[in-house]
């Protein structure tokens, strides 16, 4: 390669670079206005009215192709960024999915995740309990599936359900066999404090929490359900119970309101995230997560000069084969 060559393809390498740096600063820059829109660090003046269901933000006007692009690039950067988590083996990083049937939470999952490489990432969901996990605190069963230092745990649904489901369906409080001074009429919020405590504690040990309500409206739930009924690819995703719970749709909204004004802080934020458009909904996930993980200024380590010796004398024995 003569001298001219050489200078233009640095010259072009550099230009790349820092194309793909302006690129990378504009979409973080953008995801963190997406996702301050969204988020709630200071429950006491939260009310769920405030927030609308179909809430599409500054991307109103977004066909669907762009919208793909936007959520491909989202998933982009995320694959990379939970490169360095993997690596730098620091932090973990917890989301929490809550939401109410057909809200979207599995597709979110599935499509803002996509990207991630498995090895770093863990999935755990959480159904009425059994009778083991009966047999101890409701923490319980969620500690378990905690998520390692460098890994992206993901709880669809959590410890929430008990300040939800079990807070609309009190009956189940009988099934947790309780002393009867523990069930006073403090326990929603003795729980909900002692939630925000548990998450504290986890954010002080190096395990970043992020917790998405998906907040579908009862009109789009009612569609989806219809939709889930009237086509047969669909029909298994449908349970007998979905429209049951329906009847109680005010009760779940109190608590959902309750629950997130007793345990949104600066540390521990809820994101509010309208569910009505999934495409937008998650656009919020995607730029949610990699705000959070943006802050984290996460870095691949750095090796010392005995390292980075050996790493050369590997090197040179590989080139000495050709």
């Amino acid at each position: 390669m003569s001298d001219v060559s050489r200078v233009n393809h640095v010259a072009h390498a550099s230009h790349v670079v820092m194309s793909t740096t302006i690129e990378l600063t504009r979409a973080l820059r953008l995801a963190r206005t997406i996702a301050r829109r969204h988020r709630i660090t200071d429950g006491a003046s939260f009310r769920l009215s405030d927030h609308d269901p179909a809430d599409t933000g500054d991307l109103a006007s977004i066909d669907k192709p762009r919208a793909k692009e936007a959520l491909a690039t989202g998933i982009a950067l995320l694959s990379e960024m939970q490169e360095k988590l993997y690596a730098s083996n620091s932090w973990a990083l917890l989301l929490i999915f809550q939401a109410m049937d057909a809200a979207g939470k599995d597709g979110a999952i599935k499509h803002v995740m996509s990207g991630v490489n498995p090895q770093g990432c863990q999935v755990a969901s959480f159904k009425a309990p059994s009778t083991e996990e009966l047999d101890h605190d409701y923490l319980w069963r969620c500690m378990k599936h905690l998520p390692e230092r460098g890994r992206i745990g993901i709880f669809n649904r959590s410890w929430y359900e008990e300040v939800l489901v079990v807070r609309v369906h009190s009956h189940l409080l009988e099934a947790q066999r309780l002393p009867p001074e523990t069930t006073r009429k403090r326990l929603w919020r003795d729980r909900c404090r002692d939630i925000r405590n548990f998450e504290r504690y986890l954010v002080r040990n190096g395990t970043v929490v992020q917790k998405f309500f998906l907040n579908v409206s009862r009109d789009e739930q009612r569609r989806r359900f219809v939709e889930r009924l009237t086509k047969p690819e669909k029909h298994w995703k449908f349970a007998a119970g979905d429209v049951r719970e329906r009847r109680h749709w005010d009760d779940y909204m109190q608590a959902y309101e309750d629950a997130i004004q007793r345990t949104a802080t600066k540390t521990t934020p809820w994101y509010v995230v309208p569910a009505d458009n999934k495409w937008y909904t998650r656009i919020v996930v995607a730029a949610a997560i990699l705000d959070s993980l943006a802050r984290l200024d996460l870095r691949f380590p750095s090796i010392d000069p005995k390292r980075e010796a050996e790493l050369a004398e590997a090197l040179a024995a590989l080139h000495a084969e050709q």
